[in-house]
């Protein structure tokens, strides 16, 4: 952290690069030439240093911003909204209370569940009290305000039944501080689910609680963060009132991508004005049928916000995977309010964004909400000469209000080499990323493309690439020969498993709600995440050793044996695969049965017993859960079981159920693609 005082962060007098290892300073160190610009500025008298006989300042290596690739400067009262320092931030739970939300058990698990996670709200200084305040509001298709001031003997309830016009009923005491209404709030989440045990109400509404929520953080003139739990297609008559238009019918048509698009304009335009006021929303989703997350998740995605979706919720098996979602998404780090710019030097420029934000303009990327479980892809355009002296330079700036209501701009710079060989180029190439960046070009293709044409374009793309490596790089051989580059001999691989994926090429028994769903999530992933999605780590677990896990298998029926136990991990999903032979003493170990038939394919998690398999066994599971920011469920699946559909589906190198072609076929394909752009 950097604290420049009143002054501010220096930066570059033309392109407003901030002060970064890449200034070279002049003339003595009175005047500094910018790395990205090449504009010289001058050196303000409060910054000044002398040089050493390098050229180098001789407090480079006591300053952040001259020495290190990320830093943060706080920033001053200008780079404030209007002009003045924020509020706190506040964050606002609002709550479905309708029929399916209280009888699925949804709200007795919530409003059970803050009583102690309210005490574990983000905070700078773990000795410190956080200083986010909170709200509370229940709706079915009208609304509930709490009043939660702490000097009220017992919360008190208002009503907005004119959904029509949305307004907050009361100023004071509906965002508190959680120690000072302690009672107050306690006494609320016991009352709630008691209030609306009997309802009959299946109705609800879904614009006007975001509209509810956003009104609320204007009155308080803070941002904050929304969290909605939310049951149903919002059918009740209010704004933002949708119809069921799932129809599996435009599978594969022309028609297809309209069920990616929002139903109604609506939701675009409540995005714009959540983003200007800094209100993120995080939609938690408890649907029994089709709920339209293509357009109700317009508004967390372009909030920064994030969708979790429990499909046919049922508190014994998904209580778990719900509540360690909701205690990190409650408890993790977060900045508001946030708008990110990219600079670049000459010879290349940021020409496309992909992620959960939103774009008023070409440069920036505007994030109401900011947290560590979301990734931006940014995508540069070679535009102008390069050279392999100078290489190229960017740095992306953060400008963010803290959860502790300070603004601060955090600064990432990078500089990467140019080369002028193509053989260079395709030495050093990362296909994680590639394939990373492919997905989600492929994904948010499919709103204005037919999915074929957005598949077919994928496959060009890829023999584009490989073919332009066979003509320039690869020594001359016969055309039978299928050459690629070290580096990207896993491109095909992978590049067919975005191409079957349930969003491209879906099973009949794919939804299109979970459809909309994944392609929203994996416009926000990073490499990591998108890899293991895409292609899911397969180990055998017939052998554990402390320290070491075993090596992975290629995700391949073949390659699974009768007698073995298997464990894969999708990013989303985790499953624990049963040989029909498998020895009793390793069943034994990890079931607690020496029978194959004992074992309950229903069990969520393996017995916790005494022996040194079981336990380093679990220890995996935990750390592979550690490693994602959603929680994974475990499923046991026994060989031959009904259950085994499912897991099959992620073995990626098959042909899939949908018609997906299996690996081989695919590398087949490419090749002959490869073939008719060379001749």
């Amino acid at each position: 952290m950097v604290d420049h005082g009143e002054a501010g962060p220096v930066r570059c007098n033309r392109c407003k690069a901030y002060m970064c290892p890449y200034m070279q300073f002049i003339e003595g160190g009175r005047r500094f030439q910018c790395g990205f610009c090449s504009c010289v500025t001058e050196v303000p008298p409060q910054y000044f240093q002398h040089l050493d006989h390098t050229g180098k300042r001789v407090d480079c290596y006591d300053r952040p911003e001259l020495s290190l690739g990320t830093y943060e400067f706080l920033a001053t009262v200008d780079y404030c909204k209007n002009n003045k320092v924020p509020e706190p931030p506040a964050f606002i739970f609002l709550i479905d209370v309708s029929y399916n939300a209280v009888k699925s058990g949804m709200v007795n698990i919530v409003c059970n569940e803050l009583k102690s996670l309210l005490d574990l709200l983000p905070r700078e200084n773990p000795e410190m009290d956080s200083v986010v305040r909170v709200g509370f509001v229940t709706y079915n298709k009208v609304l509930h305000f709490y009043n939660v001031k702490s000097t009220l003997a017992q919360p008190q309830m208002l009503v907005v039944s004119d959904v029509s016009d949305m307004f907050v009923p009361l100023l004071d005491g509906f965002l508190v501080n959680v120690n000072e209404s302690r009672q107050v709030i306690e006494s609320l989440l016991e009352q709630i689910p008691e209030m609306f045990a009997d309802t009959r109400e299946t109705e609800t509404v879904f614009g006007p609680v975001i509209q509810a929520g956003l009104e609320a953080l204007k009155a308080a003139d803070c941002a904050g963060k929304l969290f909605v739990f939310h049951t149903s297609l919002p059918i009740a008559e209010a704004p933002g009132k949708l119809k069921n238009r799932e129809d599996k019918k435009l599978i594969g048509t022309d028609k297809e991508k309209t069920q990616f698009q929002p139903q109604v304009g609506f939701y675009n335009n409540l995005a714009k004005e959540c983003v200007a006021q800094g209100c993120c929303v995080d939609l938690f989703l408890f649907p029994n049928q089709y709920v339209d997350v293509a357009t109700l998740g317009v508004v967390p995605v372009s909030t920064g916000g994030s969708v979790y979706k429990y499909t046919y919720f049922q508190a014994q098996t998904d209580q778990e995977r719900f509540l360690k979602d909701l205690r990190r998404d409650v408890q993790k780090q977060v900045g508001f309010d946030a708008v990110m710019r990219v600079r670049t030097s000459t010879g290349i420029r940021a020409t496309d964004f992909f992620g959960s934000f939103f774009m008023n303009n070409t440069t920036d990327v505007e994030l109401a909400g900011l947290d560590c479980d979301k990734a931006i892809t940014v995508e540069f355009k070679h535009d102008d000469k390069l050279s392999e002296e100078t290489g190229a330079l960017m740095q992306c700036a953060v400008l963010y209000t803290s959860c502790s209501g300070q603004r601060r701009l955090r600064v990432h710079n990078m500089a990467v080499n140019c080369c002028s060989q193509l053989a260079d180029l395709y030495r050093n190439c990362e296909t994680d990323t590639i394939i990373n960046y492919f997905a989600k070009y492929a994904f948010r293709g499919v709103a204005n493309n037919p999915t074929k044409a957005v598949r077919d374009t994928l496959v060009n793309q890829c023999a584009q690439i490989l073919a332009c490596y066979r003509k320039n790089c690869a020594s001359p051989s016969s055309a039978g020969q299928l050459i690629l580059p070290e580096c990207m001999k896993l491109l095909p691989v992978y590049l067919n498993c975005v191409m079957k994926s349930d969003v491209l090429l879906p099973g009949a028994d794919v939804s299109l709600d979970d459809r909309a769903y994944l392609r929203q999530l994996i416009g926000c992933m990073d490499v990591a995440d998108t890899h293991v999605f895409f292609y899911p780590r397969l180990l055998p677990v017939m052998k554990l050793e402390s320290g070491s896990l075993p090596v992975a298998l290629r995700d391949s029926e073949e390659r699974l044996s009768k007698g073995g136990i298997y464990l894969m991990e999708t990013g989303l999903h985790l499953f624990l695969w049963v040989g029909a032979s498998v020895q009793q003493e390793l069943l034994l170990n990890i079931f607690g049965t020496p029978s194959f038939s004992q074992i309950d394919p229903n069990m969520i998690s393996l017995p916790v017993l005494d022996n040194p398999f079981s336990q380093r066994l679990r220890e995996i599971i935990d750390s592979f859960r550690a490693q994602r920011s959603r929680y994974m469920k475990l499923m046991v699946v026994k060989q031959e079981d009904r259950t085994e559909l499912i897991f099959k589906h992620f073995l990626v190198e098959d042909k899939s159920a949908s018609g997906g072609a299996s690996y081989v076929d695919f590398l087949c394909h490419m090749h002959k693609e490869i073939r008719q752009l060379l001749s």
